[in-house]
């Protein structure tokens, strides 16, 4: 803020126009930001003045009224406030000759601006606040400061990359796509279900009641493939294992810009598996659990390629508030709607029934379900009861979607697989499991996948650990589908590295990887 004065003092010289320009920034600033978590429960970014504004503004204003309205009275009040305080004002360094007079003004800006930049400097005086990972600036209460320093943060790096010769020679085998195992005619349904803050409990050393114990981990006659499966995110960021399972690519190796993919990433997306999918033939479509613009989605979607996008509002739900049973039948409803005779449907649904917080009164669970857990603290205990009811409550939906979707003759590919793991107020990182030694270093970044078919065919490969970018070509291979040079590619690489994406051992190979998707193919640009 007092950088910002000095610019606003040297570049105006009117002490009172200074302070109420400067100071009224960052009030205005602050305004936007209680207002967007008010109305859309999430925090502003710099992303927003560049992708909000630009894609979703208006949307926004008409569906939330109150902000409309104030943004008038800004509007208004604004330019008859500034105009008092510079007539109001005196002129400063009047007494001095022009070329001194603006020789002190450009300099005193430039000063002020140089120490700007420093303090956004990641090792400067506030490398402590840098330091922080991009969830934690996100969700905590210091808007302001976390809003300059997400300057820095919201930038986008395309990974190093080899030359074009060793991308040319390791992938090039790969160039003519792979083709499909089905006949057009019969290509399946696929119905992929998201499932927020989602892993199976049973590796978790306290977790030995019945209760851990679900149907929707387990695999049966009709499972294809599944495993665990590696995300990129923990506590928050759903949106980025959105950007993973749809376009096979990890945010994070953009660099830290990439928490926020709906903004910087997904609009540079030239490949995806809906694009994919529409191209041979595929009507696209997702099913939200908040409205459009949360962050993005509706536009992020339609970059992803999504045909048709239907959010809270257009579903008659409550956003942030829908079971999966509701979230399933809607998904339902909508494919009913829109299937054709002829024509498969792609439907990517994503539920919010297991997001935090996990710590409600005890005594607001089934009785079942509390004090389940044994020899755990309270507050831990609390967290995992909660957790398990509402699992149980997916995992009875999930039979229910099954029966809607596989227990039927149109042939049809049904996948589901697990988010971040809830943070449990900060406990979740505490708690014991049993795990293999190579999984340890991974432990805070796993949770499952699920692939199931109507149809018969061979079983899906196996990992130790899947990477979630690597979703997406599995579900290509589970229904039988052809695949472009970029699916090809992205087969390939699970194949070479054992199911890992950007922590395959052999870095020579993911480098060449990259410089042959980014240089050759574009897929992202």
């Amino acid at each position: 803020m007092l950088c910002v004065l000095g610019v606003s003092l040297f570049a105006f010289a009117r002490m009172a126009f200074a302070l109420v320009f400067s100071g009224g920034l960052f009030l205005l600033l602050r305004a936007i930001t209680v207002l967007k978590e008010e109305y859309l429960e999430s925090p502003l970014m710099p992303a927003d003045f560049v992708y909000y504004v630009r894609s979703s503004l208006f949307e926004t204003l008409r569906r939330y009224p109150n902000i409309y309205s104030v943004g008038i009275c800004v509007l208004i009040a604004v330019p008859i406030v500034l105009w008092l305080a510079w007539t109001g004002g005196r002129p400063l360094f009047a007494g001095l000759r022009a070329l001194p007079r603006s020789l002190l003004r450009i300099g005193g800006v430039a000063a002020c601006a140089l120490a700007f930049w420093v303090c956004l400097l990641p090792s400067g005086p506030f490398a402590p606040v840098h330091a922080r990972g991009t969830w934690e600036k996100m969700s905590d209460d210091a808007d302001l400061t976390n809003f300059f320093v997400n300057l820095r943060d919201s930038s986008v790096h395309v990974p190093a990359a080899s030359d074009d010769a060793a991308a040319e020679r390791d992938w090039q085998a790969t160039a003519t796509g792979v083709p499909g195992t089905v006949d057009a005619s019969q290509y399946p349904d696929i119905v992929q279900v998201l499932e927020e803050s989602t892993f199976d409990p049973a590796p978790y050393t306290h977790c030995t009641v019945p209760a851990c114990d679900l149907a929707m981990f387990k695999p049966d006659a009709r499972t294809r493939g599944t495993g665990v499966m590696r995300v990129h995110t923990f506590g928050g960021g759903t949106w980025v294992s959105e950007f993973a399972a749809l376009s096979g690519m990890p945010q994070d190796i953009f660099g830290p810009g990439g928490m926020y993919a709906p903004y910087v990433l997904a609009p540079h997306l030239r490949d995806s598996l809906p694009q994919q999918l529409r191209r041979l033939g595929y009507l696209t479509v997702a099913i939200y659990p908040t409205h459009g613009e949360f962050l993005n989605g509706r536009d992020a979607y339609k970059a992803y390629g999504v045909d048709h996008f239907y959010g809270a509002g257009e579903l008659g739900l409550d956003d942030w508030d829908e079971t999966d049973a509701q979230m399933f039948a809607a998904a339902k409803q909508v494919y009913d709607k829109l299937k054709k005779p002829g024509q498969p449907v792609f439907i990517m649904v994503l539920t919010i029934n297991q997001h935090g917080p996990h710590n409600d009164p005890m005594s607001t669970l089934p009785k079942p379900f509390q004090n389940l857990l044994q020899g755990l603290p309270p507050a831990t205990a609390l967290n995992f009861d909660t957790y398990l009811q509402r699992l149980h409550d997916s995992d009875v939906a999930m039979k229910g979607l099954e029966h809607d979707f596989l227990d039927r003759a149109q042939p049809t590919v049904l996948v589901h697989f697990g988010d971040h793991q809830p943070s449990f107020d900060d406990l979740m990182r505490t708690l014991p499991r049993t795990l293999p030694s190579a999984l340890v270093p991974y432990q805070d970044y796993l949770t499952y996948y699920m692939i199931k078919s109507n149809v018969p065919g061979p079983a899906l490969p196996t990992y130790p650990m899947l990477d979630i970018a690597h979703l997406p070509g599995m579900v290509l291979k589970a229904a039988g589908l052809p695949m472009d040079p970029y699916f090809s590619a992205l087969t390939s690489l699970r194949e070479r590295c054992n199911g890992l994406y950007a922590d395959c051992a052999d870095k020579n190979l993911v480098k060449s990887y990259y410089g042959w998707i980014f240089n050759r193919l574009h897929v992202y640009q």
